[in-house]
């Protein structure tokens, strides 16, 4: 397989894990018993640096930040496997970077998450780690 193709592969696995983590992560199921948690973490304020502000607030804004970087991360793979390789040769440290990025975001799915993070993570350092194996080995 080229690299190019699984850069895309890697796009379109973000974009999804992306889209998924924006919609589930504020999701809860009432058999968790977490309602009261939930609701204690939306109903007490507290200031911060001038700001009213809550856990759930906080929750939020993390998770958001989370699939923002998930878009850039698609973005940058899609546009790592549309470089010619003279070009690709200036960017294999950024290409490497985001492959470990995801290693360690795999790592943490493992530690802290559940399977469908764990499988869209795992999916997307396998592709990211092989696309910068194979652009490697070509010589400009």
């Amino acid at each position: 397989m080229k690299a190019s193709s699984l850069y895309r592969i890697a796009s379109v696995l973000l974009l999804l894990f992306a889209i998924g983590h924006t919609l589930g992560f504020r999701q809860t199921d009432p058999a968790w018993g977490v309602g009261p948690l939930i609701d204690s973490m939306r109903s007490i304020h507290f200031d911060v640096q001038g700001f009213s502000r809550t856990y759930w607030d906080f929750f939020s804004a993390f998770g958001l930040f989370f699939a923002v970087f998930l878009l850039f991360a698609a973005v940058l793979a899609w546009q790592l496997g549309s470089l010619p390789p003279e070009i690709f040769a200036r960017m294999r440290r950024t290409a490497w970077a985001l492959a470990v990025c995801f290693a360690a975001v795999t790592a943490l799915c493992f530690r802290y998450a559940f399977t469908a993070p764990i499988v869209f993570s795992t999916l997307i350092t396998m592709c990211l780690i092989a696309a910068a194996w194979l652009s490697a080995k070509t010589r400009v």
